[in-house]
């Protein structure tokens, strides 16, 4: 009888034993994919140089928060939601870095100086890669362009830029999603109009070329390097000349007649015409007034696109005794 109560005993203790010893279970951290965005394609070296102006860049991102918060948000091997992946660099650092050095090797000058630089806005819409069983992998960016001159008037309307990517593989590859991404950004960067934006930097040859530049007084417009040539004759000479500007378009202010010399008068010299612009010369007029003691004033008119695309004010005055 002792004997089986310690048998008893012994096989209560380890059924106690057993059912207080509790099981370790070892769980391996699954890691998080990252995707690394770079310049994965060089842009054609120096074909911008020797431009007269320089540009800078402004970078907006308004893709909605949970977009700007991820970059991959459809995967379908994921019934409820989209894996988390990492991106690295962020996407709104990587693209203003990157864009500035693709400017760069262009030939591009990027900040030269405050008071002459071109602005570029870009402004990011879209940034992702995206998973579809039996396609793959399928990225896209888009982007929208806007140029402004010097004076921050609009002068390269709002362009939408789109580069797209995709090549097939597993939804765990994150290699070759990163490799898509970034031939989405390559591509983007191709899409833009690089020489159109070049065009507005570099000073035209001709007024009709920049027709919307309008005159500062900086030097910097076509039309202030067109030279004019000016020939007053009267008879007799020795009278007195004046001119004045008389518009119709809001942007050129009409002026008082200012003196310019007494005739014979010849000379090259430019217009420096205030707000004005070759598509708004049309309806800007330039009057010449020619006075003399003892004679009847007299006034000629001369259309000041005319003058520009003849780059010659040329008058002559028989002046009539007034009697």
């Amino acid at each position: 009888m002792r004997a089986l109560k310690l048998l008893l005993v012994v096989v209560l203790a380890v059924f106690m034993a057993s059912c207080t010893t509790q099981k370790t279970v070892t769980t391996i951290p699954v890691s998080t994919p990252t995707i690394n965005l770079a310049l994965v394609r060089d842009a054609q070296s120096n074909k911008f140089v020797n431009l007269d102006y320089g540009i800078k860049l402004n970078l907006k991102d308004e893709r909605s928060y949970e977009k700007s918060s991820k970059i991959v948000y459809k995967h379908d091997d994921y019934l409820t939601s989209a894996p988390r992946v990492n991106v690295y660099p962020e996407v709104v650092s990587f693209v203003s870095e990157s864009m500035r050095r693709y400017m760069r090797t262009m030939g591009f000058n990027l900040d030269a100086d405050i008071a002459t630089d071109y602005l570029l806005a870009a402004t990011i819409k879209e940034y992702n890669v995206n998973y579809l069983s039996g396609v793959g992998w399928s990225a896209i960016v888009n982007m929208e362009i806007e140029v402004f001159d010097n004076d921050r008037q609009l002068v390269y309307p709002n362009v939408s830029i789109v580069g797209r990517a995709s090549r097939a593989g597993s939804g765990s590859d994150y290699n070759t999603a990163t490799a898509v991404m970034n031939a989405a950004y390559a591509n983007a960067l191709e899409d833009i109009d690089w020489d159109r934006i070049a065009f507005f930097l570099k000073k035209a040859s001709s007024p009709s070329l920049e027709g919307n530049k309008k005159v500062q007084g900086k030097g910097d417009t076509a039309l202030e390097q067109t030279i004019v040539r000016w020939d007053v004759q009267s008879r007799p000479q020795g009278a007195d000349i004046f001119w004045r500007v008389v518009s119709t378009t809001p942007e050129v202010k009409s002026t008082n007649n200012k003196y310019l010399m007494t005739t014979p008068y010849e000379a090259t010299k430019t217009l420096d015409i205030k707000g004005l612009t070759y598509n708004t010369s049309g309806n800007v007029r330039i009057i010449l007034r020619c006075e003399k003691d003892g004679y009847m004033s007299q006034e000629k008119e001369f259309d000041v696109r005319m003058v520009l695309d003849q780059e010659e004010i040329s008058a002559f005055f028989r002046l009539v005794k007034d009697e």
